[in-house]
C-alpha cells in the first residue's frame, strides 16, 4: 500500500481525519457504523498506528465518533445535510444547474419563460384529462385508495410494450417497471448501478438535471462533446478508456438541449465501445412522442442488453400526473423493483390508470398529432425571430420544442440571462447544460414559450447594450 498523499500544509493525522469525514459525508459511513480497526485503517492509508490513534481521538473530541471499550470506534451524531451546491465546482448562480428550474418555478406568472423545459398549460390536453378524472372518480375504491403493484399496472405495461415495439424495441411487459417520472427512473437506475465515486459519462451539452442528480449520487461526471449526429465517437472512446465509466446517460432522439438526433452510424460505434468496455447506457427517451418520424434507438439496436430505456409522459401530457417507465434486461428487474419498494414502496396507481385511459381511448394520439403541428409552427417562428436579431440556431431541429442557439460573438449568455430576469424573462444560459463550461455563448429556447414579441425586443436591446459596454 503506497502512503496516503498529503496536501501542502496538511499533516497525516489531518488527512486521516478528512478521510473519515468524507466517508460520512458520502453516506458510506452512517450513524452507528463501526469504523475500521486502528491496525486495518493504518494499513489502508499507509500510515502508522499512532497516526490513526490520534486521528480517532480528535474525531472523538469533535463528537463525530465514539469509542466503545472492547468493541471499537463508531460513528455518532447526525450526518451533515446534503448540499448539492457544494458537490461540484462553485459556479455563478446564473450558470448553476438549479438556476433555470428555480426561476421558472418561483417567478411570477406574468414572467416570460422561454428558458423553461415544459409546454404552456394551454397547449396540454386539459379537457381530456378532466374527462378521465371524472371517469376514474366512479371507479372502485381500491383503484383510488390502494397501493399499486411495485412494477405498476400490467395493462399499461402491455400497452407500453406495444408502443416501444413501434420503435423497434423488444420490451415484454415483464421487463418494464413503471415510475413516477423520467427523473425517478434515472434515479432508480443510479441507485441500482452506482456507488459513490463511480464515473458516469454525459453529453456536453446535456440536460442540466443530469448533473444535479449525478452529484446527489456522488458520482464522478465526465462530459463528451455532442455533435449534430450524436456524441463525438472518438472522444467517447477516449473517455471510456481513460475513466472506465459505469454508465452513459443520453437522449437518442431530440437531444436536450440541442434538438439533435443520433445517427445510425454513431449509434453502432457507441454500442460497440460499450460492449467492449462493459459500459451500461441509459437512453432517456422522454421526447419520443414529439417526433414526426422515429429516430434510431440504441435500445432497438442493442435489444436491452447493455441499454436501459426510459420514458415519461410529463412533457406531453401533464407534469402533475407523474408517470414514467424503465425497460431493461430481465435479470436486473427484481433487484430494481426491490430498490423501488425500499425508496417509495408502492406504485402510482391513479397516475398509471389515467395515462392508460388516455392512451386507449385515442385522446392522447389526437392530442399529440395536434401538438406536433403546433410545435412545428412555433419552431419555425422562433428560429426566424432569433435570426433577425443575430442569434444563430446551432441546427434546425426536425421536431420537439428546443432550439439551441448562439449569441453574437463576444456576448456571455449568463450576463444576458441575469439582465433579462430583471425585465421579467427567464432564459436558459448555455453553461447550465455544459459540464466543461464551454457553452457560454449559447441559450436554449423553448419554442412553445418563445412566441411573445417582447422577448425579442428585450433580447435585441440587452445584446446591443452589452456589446457597447464591451467595446
Amino acid at each position: 500500500m503506497s502512503p496516503v498523499p498529503v496536501k501542502a500544509g496538511e499533516t497525516l493525522v489531518e488527512k486521516a481525519m478528512e478521510h473519515v469525514r468524507s466517508r460520512i459525508a458520502a453516506r458510506t459511513l452512517v450513524p452507528g457504523a463501526k469504523l475500521a480497526s486502528i491496525r486495518s485503517f493504518a494499513q489502508t492509508l499507509g500510515v502508522s498506528k499512532s497516526t490513526v490513534v490520534e486521528a480517532y481521538e480528535r474525531l472523538g473530541a469533535e463528537g463525530i465518533i465514539r469509542a466503545r471499550p472492547g468493541s471499537g470506534f463508531y460513528v455518532v451524531g447526525h450526518m451533515p445535510p446534503l448540499s448539492l451546491a457544494e458537490l461540484g465546482p462553485r459556479l455563478d448562480r446564473a450558470v448553476d444547474p438549479f438556476w433555470i428550474s428555480r426561476q421558472s418555478f418561483e417567478t411570477q406568472d406574468d414572467f416570460l419563460k422561454p428558458g423553461c423545459g415544459w409546454l404552456p398549460t394551454s397547449w396540454l390536453a386539459d379537457d381530456a384529462m378532466r374527462r378521465t378524472l371524472r371517469a376514474l372518480a366512479r371507479a372502485p375504491s381500491e383503484r383510488l385508495l390502494d397501493y399499486g403493484a411495485p412494477m405498476g399496472s400490467i395493462a399499461l405495461r402491455q400497452h407500453l410494450s406495444r408502443r416501444m415495439g413501434n420503435h423497434g424495441i423488444d420490451a415484454p411487459p415483464d421487463q418494464i417497471v413503471l415510475t413516477a417520472s423520467g427523473t425517478e427512473a434515472i434515479d432508480l437506475v443510479c441507485r441500482f448501478h452506482l456507488e459513490p465515486g463511480d464515473t458516469v459519462l454525459v453529453d456536453d451539452p446535456c440536460y442540466f438535471n443530469f448533473h444535479a442528480l449525478l452529484r446527489a449520487h456522488r458520482a464522478n461526471i465526465v462530459g463528451v462533446r455532442y455533435t449534430p449526429t450524436g456524441p463525438d465517437d472518438e472522444a467517447f472512446a477516449e473517455a471510456v478508456e481513460a475513466h472506465r465509466p459505469k454508465l452513459y446517460i443520453t437522449n437518442s432522439a431530440l437531444q436536450n438541449p440541442t434538438g439533435a438526433i443520433l445517427s445510425p452510424l454513431v449509434a453502432h460505434r457507441i454500442l460497440k465501445i460499450a460492449e467492449q468496455s462493459g459500459l451500461v447506457i441509459v437512453e432517456d427517451d422522454i421526447f419520443a412522442d414529439f417526433e414526426h418520424t422515429p429516430a434510431p434507438r440504441l435500445a432497438a439496436f442493442d435489444g436491452l442488453d447493455r441499454v436501459i430505456h426510459i420514458g415519461s409522459f410529463s412533457k406531453t401530457l401533464s407534469a402533475s400526473v407523474r408517470c414514467g417507465f424503465i425497460a431493461m434486461r430481465r435479470d436486473w428487474i427484481d433487484d430494481l423493483v426491490d430498490i423501488k419498494i425500499a425508496t417509495r414502496f408502492g406504485g402510482d396507481r391513479l397516475a398509471g390508470d389515467m395515462v392508460l385511459s388516455l392512451l386507449q381511448d385515442g385522446a392522447y394520439r389526437r392530442h399529440m398529432e395536434a401538438l406536433r403541428e403546433r410545435l412545428a409552427v412555433a419552431m419555425s417562428r422562433t428560429s426566424a425571430n432569433l435570426k433577425k436579431i443575430g442569434i444563430t440556431p446551432w441546427l434546425e431541429p426536425t421536431a420537439g420544442m428546443f432550439l439551441w442557439a448562439r449569441l453574437p460573438e463576444g456576448l456571455d449568455a449568463a450576463v444576458i440571462a441575469r439582465k433579462a430576469l430583471d425585465e421579467g424573462i427567464v432564459l436558459a444560459p448555455g453553461n447550465v447544460f455544459s459540464l466543461s463550461q464551454s457553452a457560454g455563448g449559447f441559450l436554449r429556447f423553448n419554442a412553445s414559450q418563445s412566441l411573445n414579441e417582447r422577448l425579442y425586443r428585450t433580447l435585441e436591446r440587452l445584446m446591443e447594450t452589452e456589446a457597447r459596454r464591451r467595446s
